[in-house]
């Protein structure tokens, strides 16, 4: 590659190489680096010279930096001088730096966050919940419900996935893990009866509500089920005006409106209402006040059912634990209001492995380096504190993100991308800046191929990372014995991507894939499954957890057991797991072949912890 090219690539973050999951190293085509700079308005002609360079807006506590002569004004109104270098007893939080006629933020971030503590809980798909109450989708008092009875049975902690706003707009998007924001909350579920507003109305009205609510189908239709909850919403709305919201959740509501008459995607919109700030936006607004005040109090019903499922975990270990998507859809709420900061023609995912030799896209777009440290990462905190708001932890998807993502240039495939980097002192800062601030506990997904800096930096920085049975393997490939997992970790059998117990066991994960012509070679790669299931029996047999023959029932018993016998700070059962599901929630490289976000458990939440499985599997955590 030319070298001019190379170093201006460098100043920005732009990779040349990457080594791949052989650890081999692989050349980016230069066409690739030059479509990716342009995507940060940097020109092939441009001198390398970095962006952001000067005063830095996020410092770890203690770490001496020379940011010249001024004052730093906290943010709890005090002033602390400053004479070339930053005071190393600088209090953590946002304050503000100003040095001359120049003022920027300044966040200081704790250097680690204190050991999580050492207990067990569960893991649910929020949707795959249901009650006799539920409405064709678990909702947020299912989720206290599920909540309640975890905290009554002593688990520790709750991961519950993504509550993240989807498009409203049909067909409703399935996947929590492409929201349309990762600041609000997803409306789908509320407990329509469960409002203060349904208590307060006529019994008319009541009825009209309870009319609506859909059976509970054999597969969550999420669209029959906005359908419904919407229609029961409006009758209970009453408008108020003016609207009171704060910016972003104006933003918000003023988007969902828009897109209720305009579509989902605002890159389709009319050219003046693609911008947020515009004039023709602000007209819109006022005309469709109603609308925007309905989804700004949908919010708030959401959010006060959430602050409920939070209390229902009171006197927990850790409590609820929120999961983070990577990403938001690039057609959504927080793409229009966010565009100063996103790049939304790019796309983000992962590059050629052995599991998808062509790459992934995952169609998200990624915040831009450049311009995020431009903004103080207040963009970024934002959201981060959006997720912790109603929660006791936060497990961040694809935790390599912080550090760096593949991204894909408009019009080309995801093999053809390269990776950009960020300022992963500044991302981890203020994420760790925010927990500590909540008093959260952190886990960050580190599955797959991640770089050892990153791994190295989550455990020096008291971060959790996640160890699933299926890959937790020596330096040989072979099962790790459960007393060598890592302590420093969040463990469980499986994840929403990946087969359930029972499915593995079973082989049904490679049947499914099979039927849907995923596999170039089926018969090779259930023989790979196969000799998978012998290794992780075999270490239960050398861990004298099961006998020769073993039943499947028995298998999914003792992979529990070989849980509980981890040093790892928490320990995950998922129900599913327990109670038979062999189906497993998401198919990756699928989107309507396969019911993924679609399959509900098998048994309602009052029935899941009397079940034998889960009683037997409790019994042996709290021996932990």
């Amino acid at each position: 590659m030319d070298e001019s090219l190379a170093a201006l690539a460098a100043a920005h973050g732009v990779a040349v190489s990457y080594e791949n999951g052989d650890r081999e190293q692989v050349e980016v085509d230069p066409d690739v680096v030059v479509a990716v700079l342009a995507q940060l308005g940097v020109d092939p002609g441009d001198p390398p010279v970095a962006p952001g360079a000067g005063v830095p807006t996020v410092v770890r506590q203690g770490v001496r930096v020379d940011v010249g002569t001024g004052v730093v004004l906290l943010e709890d109104g005090g002033e602390v001088p400053v004479s070339g270098v930053l005071p190393a007893d600088l209090p953590l939080g946002w304050h503000r730096l100003r040095v001359g006629e120049r003022e920027t933020s300044l966040a200081v971030t704790p250097a680690a966050l204190p050991p999580a503590p050492r207990t067990w809980g569960w893991m649910t798909q929020l949707y795959a919940l249901h009650t006799p109450d539920s409405w064709g989708v678990g909702d947020y008092a299912d989720l206290r419900s599920f909540v309640a009875a975890a905290a009554a049975g002593d688990a520790g902690a709750v991961l519950v996935s993504p509550v993240a706003a989807p498009s409203l707009v049909h067909p409703v998007q399935r996947s929590p893990y492409s929201p349309s924001s990762r600041r609000f909350l997803n409306p789908i579920h509320l407990s329509v009866t469960e409002t203060d507003a349904f208590r307060a109305a006529s019994a008319d009205v009541r009825e009209q509500v309870r009319a609506l609510r859909p059976d509970n189908p054999e597969l969550v239709d999420h669209d029959a089920v906005w359908r419904a909850k919407s229609a029961a919403l409006e009758l209970l709305f009453a408008p108020a005006d003016p609207v009171e919201a704060d910016p972003g959740l104006l933003d918000y509501a003023t988007f969902a409106a828009l897109a209720e008459e305009h579509g989902e995607d605002w890159r389709e919109w009319p050219e003046p209402l693609r911008e947020p700030g515009s004039a023709e936006v602000a007209a819109e607004r006022a005309r469709l006040s109603a609308r925007v005040a309905f989804h700004v109090w949908v919010q708030g019903l959401c959010s006060r059912q959430l602050e409920q499922v939070h209390a229902a975990a009171s006197g927990m270990a850790v409590g609820v634990v929120h999961d983070l998507p990577v990403g938001v859809t690039p057609s959504g709420a927080d793409a229009w209001s966010l565009r100063d900061v996103l790049a939304t023609s790019v796309t983000v995912g992962a590059p050629p492995d052995a599991f998808s030799p062509l790459g992934q896209d995952w169609v998200l777009p990624p915040f831009r380096p450049d311009r995020l440290a431009e903004a103080g990462y207040l963009p970024f905190r934002d959201m981060i504190r959006a997720v912790l708001r109603h929660g006791d932890g936060i497990r961040v998807d694809h935790v390599a993100g912080l550090w760096r993502l593949w991204w894909i240039p408009p019009g080309e495939t995801a093999d053809r991308g390269t990776y950009v980097h960020y300022d992963a002192e500044a991302m981890l800062g203020v994420l760790l800046l925010e927990a500590h601030r909540a008093g959260a506990v952190v886990i960050g997904e580190d599955l797959g191929t991640v770089p050892d800096e990153v791994t190295d930096t989550l455990r020096a920085r008291g971060v959790l990372s996640c160890s699933v049975a299926w890959f937790e393997r020596d330096v040989d490939g072979r099962p790790r014995p459960p007393a060598d997992w890592p302590a420093q970790a969040a463990a469980s059998v499986s994840t929403h991507d990946l087969p359930t117990a029972l499915g593995f066991l079973t082989g049904d994960h490679v049947r499914v894939r099979a039927d849907l012509g995923l596999l170039s070679d089926p018969a090779a790669e259930e023989l790979r499954a196969a000799d998978e299931r012998a290794e992780i029996v075999g270490l239960l047999e050398s861990e004298g957890l099961v006998a020769p023959g073993a039943s499947a029932e028995e298998v999914v018993d003792a992979l529990h057991v070989l849980l509980a016998r981890t040093p790892c700070a928490l320990v995950f059962a998922a129900p599913a797991d327990l109670i038979g599901e062999a189906r497993q929630p998401n198919l990756p490289g699928t989107v309507d072949q396969y019911p993924n976000w679609r399959i509900p458990l098998p048994l309602p939440v009052a029935d899941i912890f009397t079940h034998p499985t889960v009683r037997r599997a409790v019994a042996e955590f709290k021996k932990r």
